[in-house]
């Protein structure tokens, strides 16, 4: 399994991005996919994650700003950020989880909010 996520770069504060984290290799159906993200000198913190049934599960502090889905067809999940702020600042990642439980991270994508 690899990800590959995209849609990262430099946004004003109160804009927004969407990320994308493309999977290939032997999915499957029944996993869960997240996004973590990193800020400087801090550590990975838990964004959003969602099943392959489509449940979703966000922190707290970013419902109403974040949105996580995923499209199976395209094995394809997205997480679209609106109202940034500049602690959103971090180098975000996907995560798939699969059915044995075996995780899978991509590279990330640097996500810059400065004016």
């Amino acid at each position: 399994v690899q990800l590959q996520a995209s849609g990262g770069g430099l946004v004003q504060p109160g804009g927004s991005l969407r990320l994308s984290c493309a999977a290939s290799g032997s999915i499957g159906s029944a996993n869960v996919m997240a996004w973590y993200r990193q800020a400087p000198e801090k550590q990975r913190e838990l964004v959003a994650a969602i099943s392959g049934g489509g449940s979703t599960t966000y922190v707290d502090s970013l419902k109403g700003r974040f949105t996580i889905s995923r499209d199976t067809a395209k094995n394809t999940l997205y997480l679209q950020m609106n109202s940034l702020k500049p602690e959103d600042t971090a180098v975000y990642y996907c995560r798939l989880t699969d059915y044995y439980g075996k995780q899978y991270w991509g590279k990330g994508t640097l996500v810059t909010v400065s004016s």
